[in-house]
């Protein structure tokens, strides 16, 4: 599939830009030698048995969309040293802060995609995923742009096709027109059920909760966060 026919069938690219500030020599290192060791690579015809990516046999598989600072990420491998975690991430300068966490804390059950998790998602053989989580994505918030938006019929299906019976899909934002969006999309899915039962459901943090960046600024500015739960049938 070329970048076009993706781009054609997920809207349009989710992230915006790419690099922020110039790396710092250590984490340009980084990049050059540890993340080509961590790094799913797509080139490759995608196992039957996903575990197969890890040095150990996880028990589950739990795939993180746009991990941003990567707090959430990491505090859940080291929280969960059985669960295998693929992290994606576009923007450069979130890939080398994660990846030097790596190495601090010595996490084994992490493996990484530094591109458009549309691709990963086409790659990953059916019913291999466990979680998804999609955490403060960027909202798009001009109507316009709202196409740009992950949470898509297109990619829901692509959600689908990946995930276990059973699995789940957990969404957070602080922004109430993509909390509208995401409970209407999901809702009009034949694959998910939001699991809420009352308002303390979604507006509580998920259990384990570490808090990130985005969390913080939302709260700093008045916002509050909806914390979203979906099952696959």
């Amino acid at each position: 599939m070329t970048d076009a026919e993706r781009r054609s069938r997920a809207s349009e690219a989710f992230f915006g830009r790419r690099k922020g500030k110039p790396l710092r020599e250590r984490q340009a290192q980084h990049l050059q030698t540890l993340l080509p060791e961590l790094k799913v690579d797509l080139s490759a015809e995608a196992p039957a048995d996903i575990a197969s990516l890890y040095d150990f046999k996880p028990s589950l598989i739990h795939l993180e969309i746009g991990f941003g600072g990567g707090e959430h990420l990491i505090h859940r491998a080291l929280e969960r040293p059985d669960t295998g975690f693929i992290g994606v991430e576009p923007f450069v300068n979130s890939m080398a802060k994660l990846v030097g966490r790596v190495e601090e804390t010595g996490a084994r059950n992490i493996r990484l995609y530094d591109d458009d998790a549309t691709a990963l998602l086409d790659w990953l053989p059916a019913a291999s995923v466990d979680q998804i989580d999609l955490l403060y994505p960027d909202p798009w918030p001009k109507r316009k742009h709202w196409k740009r938006r992950f949470v898509s019929r297109v990619n829901l299906d692509r959600f689908a096709r990946v995930m276990k019976p059973g699995g789940l899909f957990c969404f957070a934002s602080d922004i109430d027109t993509y909390v509208n969006w995401t409970l209407m999309h999901c809702g009009a899915h034949p694959a998910f059920v939001w699991t809420a039962e009352n308002a303390v459901d979604w507006l509580a943090p998920f259990a384990g909760w570490p808090g990130t960046r985005y969390e913080a600024k939302a709260r700093r500015e008045g916002r509050k966060s909806a914390y979203l739960t979906f099952r696959r049938l």
